[in-house]
């Protein structure tokens, strides 16, 4: 027996040596942590069980007899965050260059369908040079394989993407089919094709950076959610994260111990500007109804004329999606209604209750919003709200104009509880514009245009720039002193904690894509 333990023990080694010592110096030296190092920062002490130490792969082409190390590019197990069964699987740039041949493949998708039956998040560490070439259509099957169970997964469990290194070609989508993307700056890239190939097709000179570097992908194409300096800093984003979470779309995010004390937020009366066209920043609002330094932003970088994020409330996890008069006057626009759709759709997948600030003048105008669809796409946010079943909530702090007021989670699609602040300005749209179709023949005929003008207008800010006309139809449930508003959805969120809803029977919707 001492014989065969020190085999098993031997063996363990090599495993932990990865693709060996200098290989293991120059992920240093680049700025990165190993593989196992990653795991080590990320899981609770002592809780990962590896999975499928001993894997080699098992192609013989082009020499590839000769080099098998133990593990085939990818440490894959369980363990835990915050004492919580956490699936994860991390590439060995070390071993291949993390490449994904046929073996590497079936280790994820072991741990992918163990994570599923048990009910668990999933966590991918990506550092990959992408597919084994040397074992060609057996690698682009094993890409497939992981594809076709993140979309089976989705919905079912929080699915996370840490990448952390190379991420290129067929290898960016099984992260695009997850929950949250998060990338680390400097280090890491995403392409489906890379500088040399944008060359050689379309002539651009471009660096991988400047092409799919963490900053490019969270501000231009919103691909990445979340980017961080360094391996430990985006570890410990991971972790943040999935406190929000359950652990599968049949459990309720985990409550924290909350006492009920003095819920009155005097400094929320003063936020709002006495000017209507003068910006403030929606997220001292955010800051001043949640529990103190509970809120964590999401897609920061991308479309931040919304903003939308977790948090909590009386130790309650919340979604969070709320125009930002600080940027554009906070309309919605093409970007701003796919961000906030993904992010409505994944709080209602996981129960996770919503929370919506409204302060919006309408949908941006132009021939850009048009011919990039805007149409579909606010399509999108629309079609995602009244989808969810979750309890909803919103607030109404400034203006709700036209279609978008609709939009955004409006009672008529579905929100349980509406407030609004006496600030609050509901109406078709903004005084100026609507006097002018209103009193058009009016105006015209006047002797002083401009004084005709102002008296039409305060006549119509009279009428319609209040909460009062909505809340005598019933579309508005209350309108609320804003240092009362911490207090009002405590409780709101607190009568609709049992909350049934279900969608009529069907396979699925068609939202508009």
């Amino acid at each position: 027996m001492k014989d065969k333990l020190d085999l098993l023990r031997d063996m363990r080694s090599e495993a932990f040596a990865g693709g060996g010592e200098k290989r293991i110096d120059k992920q240093h030296e680049k700025g990165k942590l190993t593989a196992r190092e990653r795991i080590h920062f990320l899981l609770d002490e002592g809780s990962f069980e590896e999975i499928g130490m001993f894997v080699i792969h098992r192609t013989t082409d082009f020499g590839m007899d000769r080099q098998k190390i133990y593990g085939d590019g990818v440490i894959t197990g369980f363990g835990s965050i915050d004492g919580r069964l956490v699936y994860v699987f991390a590439q060995d740039f070390t071993v291949f260059g993390g490449s994904l041949s046929e073996t590497h493949a079936e280790k994820i998708c072991k741990i992918m369908d163990m994570a599923v039956k048990t009910g668990a998040p999933l966590i991918g560490l990506n550092d990959s040079g992408g597919a084994r070439i040397q074992e060609g259509v057996s690698s682009l099957g094993g890409y497939a394989d992981i594809f076709y169970r993140n979309v089976r997964a989705s919905g079912v469990i929080p699915q996370i993407s840490a990448i952390m290194g190379p991420c290129a070609g067929g290898a960016v989508y099984s992260p695009a089919m997850t929950d949250f993307i998060l990338m680390v700056e400097d280090t890491s890239y995403m392409f489906v094709t890379g500088p040399n190939v944008v060359k050689t097709v379309t002539n651009e000179e471009v660096t991988s950076e400047a092409l799919g570097g963490a900053m490019a992908h969270a501000s231009k194409s919103g691909v990445t959610h979340l980017t961080a300096p360094n391996d430990i800093e985006c570890l410990a984003a991971i972790r943040r994260l999935l406190s929000f979470m359950p652990q599968n779309c049949e459990e309720k995010p985990a409550s924290l111990p909350y006492s009920v004390g003095e819920e009155l937020r005097p400094h929320l009366t003063d936020l709002i500007p006495e000017n209507p066209n003068q910006p403030y920043d929606m997220r001292e609002v955010i800051h001043g109804i949640m529990d103190d330094q509970t809120f964590m932003e999401i897609h920061p970088y991308y479309a931040d004329n919304i903003v939308v994020g977790f948090a909590r409330l009386g130790g309650k996890s919340l979604g969070i999606v709320a125009n930002q008069p600080m940027s554009l006057a906070g309309v919605l626009d093409v970007n701003s209604s796919k961000k906030a759709a993904r992010f409505v759709r994944f709080c209602d997948s996981f129960n996770i209750p919503l929370l919506v600030l409204v302060d919006v003048p309408g949908f941006l105008p132009g021939t850009d919003q048009e011919w990039n669809a805007i149409i579909t796409n606010g399509a999108k946010l629309l079609y995602a709200f009244s989808e969810a079943t979750v309890p909803r909530i919103t607030l109404i702090t400034r203006k709700a104009y036209g279609g978008a007021y609709d939009v955004m989670n409006s009672k008529h699609i579905g929100a349980d509880l509406n407030y609004a602040w006496p600030s609050a300005e509901i109406a078709v749209m903004g005084a100026k514009g609507a006097i002018e179709i209103i009193f058009k023949k009016e105006i015209d005929e006047a002797d002083n245009r401009e004084a005709k003008l102002k008296e039409k207008e305060a006549e119509y800010n009279q009428t319609f720039a209040n909460p009062y006309k909505a809340a005598n139809r019933g579309f508005i449930d209350e309108v609320i002193d804003p240092k009362d508003t911490r207090r009002k959805l405590i409780k709101g969120f607190q009568i609709l904690e049992h909350k049934v809803d279900t969608l009529p029977q069907k396979k699925h919707g068609n939202i508009p894509l």
